[in-house]
This record gives C-alpha cells, structure tokens and sequence, in this order.
C-alpha cells in the first residue's frame, strides 16, 4: 500500500519481523524473543504461556517444547496456534496465526546441542507439566541424569520443536493520541499470495 512505508516497508513479512527482532535484541533488557504462545485444549478452552522463539524462517517461525507437556498434546491435538510478540521498549507488537508441526529431526538436534549443558540435562529431568513433589524432587532428577547421561546427552525422544506457518501475521506499532499502525497480511494457506490491509487502531 501507497502508505506503509518506514518500519512497515517490504514485501517480505518474515524478513520484517527479522528486522523488528533484531532492533528489540538492543532495547529489551531480558528475552526479546519471548512469545505468548496461545493454545487450545480438547473442550475449546484457551491455554496461553511465554516461550522463546528461535528462529524466524522464510516461511514460518520456530520454538521447541517437551512433547509430552500440556502445550504440546494442544498442538498436536488442535494443529493450529497463534502467539503475539511485544516490546514494550519499542511500543510494536507482532500477533501470528497458522498451522503447527512438529520439528523433530535434524534441526531440532543442532539446536539442542546448542544449548548449554545444564539446559539439556534439565529437559531430560523434567516432566514438563507433570505434579512435581518438590524442588528437591527435580534437583535430585537432575543428579540422577547427569550420572546417566554424561556431559554429552543426546536429544530426548520425547523434547523437540514445532514450526508455525502463519495465515495471518499483524505488525501493530503505537501512534499518538492512540492512533496505532496496524497492517495485516492474510492468505488463505500456507503457500498463497499475501493480502495486505491497513486495520483501523
């Protein structure tokens, strides 16, 4: 459109939200790929929590999660999610909606051999929304793993990610008196043509 121009300015939304991510890598003081991933569970109900997103590809993003928690029976359950995005220090927000599946193969092993060693024994510990006894419950996991494991574990069968290949992306940034800039690319699946609208704040 004539007037989206500035941060709004491409025809690429993925490389849009790079470009926005890499400028809250500077200004947020914690976690600027932190996500509020909404899910739904079997009756409808929403679920929603934070989680890191760790890759913005050119067609869908990418975050990891143990398979057996509670997020993760919503997306295989549901195959759909949506998350939003915001940083406060830069007063824009980025809202997905789309399709999920799971990345379990050789991606998801390279990025779990990325992560520090304490990180990768913690997801072998942990049964991630499970009842847990008590703190020293999970540390004692944790010992018993490491002995197990060695300082070299490979990636748990039941630990991996999901891809999000999104229908709908919103970029909204704060305008005076109110008046936000809102543009929205929809296509009606994954591998369509985008159709983008300037939203009334």
């Amino acid at each position: 459109m004539s007037d989206r121009s500035g941060i709004f300015a491409g025809e690429d939304p993925f490389a849009i939200a790079r470009a926005w991510l890499a400028e809250a890598e500077k200004a947020e003081p914690n976690d600027p790929n932190a996500i509020a991933l909404a899910t739904v569970d079997e009756t409808g109900l929403p679920n929603s929590r934070m989680v890191l997103l760790k890759e913005i590809e050119d067609s869908a993003f990418v975050f990891y999660t143990n398979y057996e928690s509670a997020k993760a029976q919503e997306l295989d359950q549901a195959g759909k999610a949506a998350f939003v995005m915001h940083w406060k220090s830069l007063r824009r927000q980025i809202r997905v909606r789309g399709s999920i599946m799971r990345e379990d193969g050789p991606q998801a092993d390279e990025y779990y051999r990325s992560r520090s060693l304490k990180s990768r024994l913690g997801a072998w510990a942990s049964k991630q929304s499970q009842p847990l006894e008590s703190r020293g419950a999970l540390m004692a996991e944790v010992a018993k793993v490491t002995a197990a494991k060695g300082p070299n574990p490979p990636r748990p069968p039941f630990w991996g990610g999901y891809r999000l290949t999104p229908v709908e992306i919103e970029f909204w940034a704060d305008g005076a008196f109110r008046l936000h800039d809102r543009f929205r690319w929809r296509r009606k699946e994954g591998t369509a043509e985008w159709e983008i609208l300037r939203l009334n704040p």
